[in-house]
């Protein structure tokens, strides 16, 4: 839609009272208000709603999904082979002689989608980790199936040694520390984050009224949670202060910033990395610069990284690689694989790590009550690890025995590690990523701007300063008008009600006051060449009604 058009939209007008009570609310929240407004007037017009306010990407990886479907197939004809009835009730798959069987169930549909992943995963699993071929495909029909509990409850055995391998290659740049990451397999990232804050408070790793940094810009849960009155952490924000040669954000942790990790009232930092909004990961130099602060100065301190979008970063490498006996890892596979509705997520813990040392230096009393906590699931509580503590907390610890993801959920998970390890030559990989860097290159085309390339950058998401750039067109004087008479989210609303765009206010990540966070994984790449002409529109208005003020 030309600049033209979105002129000829109805304008909506809100109150600076009301955009100021409505920029306080979480912006997930506000989102569900704008694109109400965005509908409302959408129905007076010709347009679409463009709705860039939420991650959910717009693509899928469909090779796991054809394994998964054909497993499918395999675990229903094991079932029939011992039990079946024309009523609907068939048995339950059997250990002796699978593997053969699944041998012959791949060369009989040799020629179906998704055969050659579950071939390749098979061959891979029994050669490369000596996997019993019987347990292992057996393993497979029953996860498949989901006719059992998880068991071992935190990950099944097979699939935590295949998603470790992906979570090498993928977070520690094939160049892992030495020893192994224990896996607890989670329904998604949300729910990783839920049981992380809550198993760090009830083993007393860290108190309410406590200290805790928080790298910002960030994903807004990690700034409300924080807040709750059960938790009411003093919170330290870390905020990614740097900026370009041309005086633009790069998005980078300056050292000022990141010296204040050195305070030692500073029990746990929190991080995503890349950022979101921002969509950077750390430098090498800032990456050195936490190691070395950890190392020297807060050796105590537990770093907890949510490394979603690291896979959008050619050779990522998340601080569960740098710093493993600090870092609680966190990592979705939600969006590099187009699977939010799975809800599958894992958190990682190295076998040898600072959140066991330091429940074992707790003060006799809180050992004491943790070994009542626990007394119901092991002999001896005082050894459980910190990451079985989770599974137990995760099911109120009563429940334990239920404890565990789905089984299927477990098998698709292993289904999306593999495909990713399979592919040698990377091509799943450039292909979403030069997916999203189009579409940001079409949106900063869009407003006139040239966008240098990036390591760093996932570029799954962009956040953008309307005050910056307002300095930048059109000088200080224009970007004090702003300040003085409109809320930041005014933009938010004259987007929706005047454009039909949804976008999020980056002011509730914790980023600059004035920036808008657009997505770049749900829309068509036409779609940002259209917002960024509706950006265009508004700002250029905003300076229309500025230059009538100065004559």
């Amino acid at each position: 839609m030309e600049p033209s058009a979105f002129r000829q939209l109805p304008k909506i007008k809100t109150s600076r009272e009301t955009e100021r009570k409505l920029g306080q609310m979480s912006p997930f929240e506000l989102k569900n208000s704008l694109i109400d407004l965005a509908r409302h007037h959408t129905n007076k017009g010709s347009h679409t709603v463009l709705n860039a306010g939420r991650g959910n990407p717009n693509w899928i990886a469909t090779t796991p999904r054809e394994a998964f479907f054909l497993l499918g197939k395999f675990g229903l004809e094991e079932c029939r082979r011992v039990m079946d009835y024309k009523e609907g009730l068939a048995g339950i798959p059997a250990q002796k002689g699978i593997a053969k069987r699944f041998e012959k169930f791949l060369k009989v549909n040799k020629k179906e989608p998704g055969q050659s992943l579950l071939a390749e995963l098979y061959t891979y699993g029994v050669k490369n980790h000596q996997f019993d071929p019987d347990g292992f495909v057996h393993e497979l029909a029953e996860g498949v199936i989901g006719d059992q509990y998880p068991v071992p409850d935190r990950m099944l055995k097979y699939p935590e040694t295949i998603v470790h391998d992906y979570l090498v290659q993928e977070m520690c740049g094939n160049k892992p520390p030495r020893g192994r990451y224990d896996i607890f397999a989670t329904e998604g990232g949300t729910a990783a984050m839920c049981y992380i804050f809550d198993s760090l408070m009830q083993n007393f790793l860290i108190k309410r009224g406590d200290r805790v940094a928080i790298f910002v810009p960030t994903f807004t849960p990690y700034i409300e949670i924080p807040e709750l009155d059960r938790f009411n952490f003093k919170v330290t924000l870390i905020q990614a202060k740097g900026l370009n040669k041309e005086g633009m954000h790069n998005w980078e942790y300056t050292d000022k910033e990141l010296d204040k990790l050195k305070d030692q009232k500073i029990k746990v930092a929190y991080l995503v990395n890349p950022s979101n909004p921002p969509s950077v990961s750390l430098s090498a130099r800032e990456r050195k610069k936490i190691i070395d602060i950890v190392k020297k100065d807060n050796p105590g301190l537990m770093f907890i990284t949510d490394d979603v979008y690291g896979t959008f970063v050619g050779g990522f490498r998340s601080l569960m690689a740098e710093i493993p006996h600090n870092t609680l890892g966190v990592y979705s596979f939600s969006k590099y694989f187009g699977c939010t509705g799975w809800r599958i997520g894992v958190i990682t813990l190295h076998e040898k790590n600072i959140f066991d040392r330091l429940i074992k230096e707790l003060p006799d009393r809180e050992k004491k009550a943790l070994n009542k906590r626990y007394h119901s699931i092991h002999l001896h509580p005082e050894q459980l690890k910190f990451i079985d503590r989770m599974v137990a907390d995760s099911r109120s610890v009563a429940l334990n025995h239920t404890a565990g993801l789905s089984l299927p959920q477990q098998i698709q998970m292993m289904l999306f590690a593999s495909f990713a390890l399979f592919d040698k030559a990377n091509s799943y990989k450039q292909l979403t990523c030069s997916l999203i860097q189009r579409r940001l290159h079409l949106l900063y085309e869009g407003m006139g701007f040239q966008i240098k390339p990036d390591p760093k950058r996932a570029g799954y998401y962009s956040e953008l300063d309307i005050m910056l750039w307002a300095q930048k067109t059109h000088g200080n004087d224009f970007a004090r008008y702003l300040k003085k008479n409109y809320e930041p989210v005014d933009v938010l609303f004259r987007l929706a009600g005047s454009c039909s765009v949804v976008l999020l206010n980056g002011g509730g990540f914790d980023g600059p006051e004035w920036s808008i966070r657009v997505s770049l994984a749900n829309l068509d790449e036409e779609s940002y060449t259209a917002i960024a002409r509706g950006i265009v529109t508004i700002v250029s208005e905003y300076a229309d009604d500025w230059k009538k003020t100065i004559g």
